[in-house]
């Protein structure tokens, strides 16, 4: 059985209007019912809460930004989840919610306990619809917008694909109003596609195309298909996995050496990080060769931050820039002991390392 998340975007699930489009959901139910039908293991990660709370409630003095989305959240996830749930319930299939939140990610017992979650539920044949908990999620600790929430659930849950469903056709290689233009077919995970990226964001969502790009390489870099397409195109999903030649798309292959599980949960949690360790040019290239290479201390030249043994740090080379981040060996306090010693334990062993 192949494993698939599907993420769903605001500007998917939202009409011209604002409104949330009911059509387009039940089409998007009825593919995803052929999907578990034909053999895939589905997780859907899906937007619209908002949306959908904004139409239920009329708010007759100002509120600020963080207020209304608290509000409209609250009110939209019941909806949403309510109407997901009757869409669902014609065709027999059980679904379960998750509200989560970028800090339920940062450590790893957290991220387990997560995935145990979601397991729990896959074995039993419930259908995970997953969404950030906007009712207490404060700006500083919110995930950009679900494509980052998406590619971490695929990682976690060791998908086989990750497919991002938004309101183009994929990446195209110039402007998309220019009739010369193209979607970028297939990209290689490790390939830089900045030159072609337009900086523009959706009207209904917080997230751009720099956004699902650098996501897709990520996730792709660990070994996981990544695939770009446009959710308001009819039966998008049962093309994209019946292969259709005609399906304008933009897939991401995959790395075919896939890093381990626990390194794929230190990729994407970098913004966790508790402190920021600095390195001589002699442990940048050490880091940066192809062999497999442990942090040590005698390498490091300067720490920032107060963390513990098990918390997240970044690396910084001389230059200033992050080149990789990992499971510290050391709180803050004992690693600045020891900077510049040999012959101990290093500050992040190769296996809980991660090369940006």
């Amino acid at each position: 059985m192949k494993r698939i998340v599907v993420k769903v975007g605001s500007n998917v699930l939202t009409r011209d209007d604002g409104k949330l489009d009911i059509t387009r959901m039940s089409s998007l139910v009825d593919q995803i019912v052929w999907l578990r039908q034909h053999d895939y293991e589905v997780i859907l990660v899906s937007s619209g809460s908002i949306t959908c709370g904004r139409d239920e409630v009329t708010i007759d003095h100002k509120l600020d930004s963080v207020s209304q989305r608290q509000l409209f959240s609250a009110l939209g996830q019941v909806k949403l989840v309510g109407l997901y749930y009757d869409l669902f319930r014609e065709y027999g299939v059980h679904i379960g919610q998750v509200l989560t939140m970028k800090e339920s990610f940062s450590t790893r017992g957290e991220y387990l306990n997560q995935r145990a979650c979601m397991m729990v539920m896959l074995e039993n044949g419930v259908l995970p619809i997953v969404n950030e908990n906007d009712t207490i999620s404060v700006t500083e600790l919110m995930f950009t917008d679900n494509d980052e929430l998406a590619g971490l659930i695929a990682s976690m849950l060791n998908a086989d694909t990750l497919v991002i469903l938004t309101n183009v056709d994929g990446i195209y290689n110039g402007n998309p109003a220019d009739s010369n233009t193209r979607v970028i077919p297939m990209v290689n995970y490790d390939r830089d596609l900045a030159e072609y990226i337009q900086t523009s964001k959706s009207e209904f969502g917080r997230g751009g195309m720099i956004t699902k790009t650098h996501i897709a390489r990520k996730v792709a870099e660990e070994g996981i298909k990544v695939i770009i397409a446009n959710g308001k195109t009819n039966d998008i999903l049962i093309d994209l996995a019946s292969k259709s030649q005609e399906t304008m798309h933009t897939e991401f292959r995959p790395n075919p050496r896939p890093t381990s599980q626990v390194k794929k949960w230190i990729a994407h949690s970098e913004s966790f990080a508790k402190g920021v360790v600095t390195i001589n040019a002699k442990a940048e290239a050490a880091l940066e060769s192809d062999k497999a290479t442990s942090l040590l201390l005698v390498g490091v030249t300067s720490i920032e931050g107060e963390f513990e043994a098990g918390d997240i740090i970044s690396v910084k080379a001389p230059d200033g820039k992050i080149i990789a981040v990992g499971c510290s060996g050391y709180s803050s306090d004992d690693a600045r002991k020891q900077i510049g010693v040999h012959d101990i334990k290093p500050l992040i062993h190769y296996d809980y390392l991660y090369m940006e």
